[in-house]
C-alpha cells in the first residue's frame, strides 16, 4: 500500500458535520484510499453504486427511510457516486438529517463534469481531488534514491497506481487505461457529439504538449469549429485529462495576454495517446516530457499542501519565454526547465528588466527534488 498524502488530511476532517467528497479520474486510487481511511471502523456501510441493487438504496431516499438504512452506522461510504441520479440532492438529505453520520463519497470526474453536487451541498462538504501518484508519495514509499532512479520510467509511463505497481505491464495497462479513462467519462458525455474528433483533438494536444496552443489552428486540424474546440478542452480539463496555463502579462505591451499552454496530468496517458513508449535516451520530445512532468507534479504538490497559487507562463511576441511562473500572496517566482543540466538557461534580459525583483530559477535533474517537495 502506497500511502497517499490526502489520507492524513481526510482523517482530520472526519466527523465534522460535513460530507467528504473525493473526486478523481478513474484508477487514481479513490476507493483504496477510503478503504484505508475507514479500515479500523466496524461501523461502516459501504455502498458501491456500480451495483444496481446498492444504487437503488440511495436513489429516491426519504427521511423516513434514512434511519432504518443508516441509523446503525457511524460512516457511510458511497463509491462511484456519479452513477446515482440526482446524487447531490440525495447526499444533502443524508447530511442534513443525520448529523452523527460521516458521509464519504467517491466519484469519477463525470461527477464534476455533470456538476450535480456543488449547488445542493454548498457549505455541507469538504471536496478534494485525487491525482495519479505524486513524487512525494512515491519517494516516501520507495525511498528517495530509488525514486530518482525511476525518473526515466515516470517520464515515459507516468504514475498511475496500477502502472507503478505492475512493472513490465505498463504498455498494456496504459492502453486499457486510456480507453477507459477517456471513453467512460468524456466520450460518452452528452455534449460530445463527435467522439472521433475528440480523440483526434487529444492526439493533437499530445503532440503540442507544453507548447502554446491556438484554438483556431486546432479547429482546422481536427475539423471542428473554434467554439467546440474550447468546449471539448474544458471538458477534458474537468475530467482531469489536461489542464491549462494562461499567459502572464503586467508590464510590457508586447507580452502575450491571451495565450495558453496545455499539459497532461500524467505523462503515461499522453504517451499512450500517441503510442510512443520509446526510452528517453532516444526521444526527440524529452524536453516536453520533462516540462510536463515538472508542471503536473507541481500541481499535485500545491494541491496536497494547500498552497493557493496562480500559475502562468510568460512569452512575448518576439518569442522570448519563461516556462513557468507562480504567484503566491502577491509574490512572483519564475522557473526555467532544462533536462540537460549542462545547458543552463539563457538570461532573459527582457523579463529581468520588466520584473527586476523576480528570481528566475533553473530546474534540472540535479535540483528538481527541491522543486517537487
Amino acid at each position: 500500500m502506497i500511502q497517499r498524502q490526502l489520507q492524513s488530511l481526510l482523517q482530520e476532517k472526519l466527523h465534522r458535520g460535513k460530507a467528504i467528497i473525493l473526486i478523481g479520474a478513474r484508477q487514481t486510487g479513490k476507493t483504496t484510499l477510503l478503504k484505508e481511511l475507514v479500515q479500523n471502523s466496524e461501523s461502516t456501510l459501504w455502498i458501491n453504486a456500480d451495483d444496481l441493487e446498492m444504487r437503488n438504496l440511495v436513489q429516491g431516499l426519504t427521511i423516513a427511510k434514512l434511519q432504518s438504512l443508516f441509523g446503525a452506522y457511524k460512516n457511510v461510504v458511497i463509491d462511484e457516486a456519479q452513477r446515482i441520479e440526482n446524487v447531490g440532492l440525495q447526499l444533502k438529505l443524508i447530511t442534513d438529517n443525520m448529523p452523527h453520520l460521516q458521509l464519504l463519497v467517491t466519484g469519477s470526474s463525470a461527477l464534476e463534469i455533470a456538476n450535480t453536487i456543488n449547488e445542493p451541498l454548498t457549505g455541507r462538504k469538504y471536496e478534494y481531488k485525487l491525482y495519479p501518484l505524486s513524487f512525494n508519495e512515491l519517494q516516501q514509499h520507495f525511498g528517495l534514491i530509488k525514486e530518482q532512479m525511476n525518473l526515466p520510467l515516470r517520464l515515459v509511463y507516468g504514475s498511475y497506481p496500477d502502472v507503478v505497481c505492475n512493472p513490465g505491464e505498463e504498455k498494456d495497462i496504459l492502453s486499457q487505461l486510456a480507453d477507459s479513462y477517456l471513453y467512460k467519462d468524456v466520450l460518452q458525455w452528452e455534449r460530445v457529439k463527435k467522439p472521433d474528433k475528440l480523440l483526434k483533438l487529444l492526439q493533437a494536444l499530445a503532440y503540442q504538449m507544453g507548447s502554446e496552443v491556438n484554438y483556431t489552428e486546432l479547429a482546422q486540424l481536427v475539423g471542428l469549429d473554434k467554439e467546440t474546440i474550447g468546449n471539448y478542452i474544458a471538458l477534458l480539463e474537468q475530467a482531469q485529462v489536461v489542464f491549462r496555463l494562461g499567459s502572464f502579462s503586467r508590464n510590457l505591451r508586447n507580452e502575450l495576454k491571451f495565450a495558453r499552454k496545455i499539459y497532461f496530468y500524467d505523462n503515461g496517458i499522453r504517451n499512450a495517446l500517441i503510442s510512443n513508449y520509446s526510452d528517453i535516451s532516444i526521444r526527440q520530445d524529452i524536453g516536453a516530457l520533462w516540462e510536463n512532468y515538472l508542471v503536473s507534479e507541481r500541481v499535485k504538490y500545491n494541491q496536497y499542501n494547500s498552497r493557493y497559487v496562480n500559475k502562468y507562463f510568460w512569452r512575448t511576441a518576439q518569442m522570448q519565454e519563461i516556462d513557468y511562473l507562480e504567484e503566491s500572496d502577491g509574490v512572483l517566482s519564475a522557473y526555467e526547465f532544462k533536462w540537460n543540466p549542462k545547458k543552463s538557461a539563457k538570461t532573459n534580459l527582457t523579463f529581468r528588466r520588466a520584473y527586476p525583483n523576480v528570481p528566475i530559477i533553473t530546474i534540472t535533474r540535479d535540483n528538481y527534488i527541491d522543486f517537487l517537495r
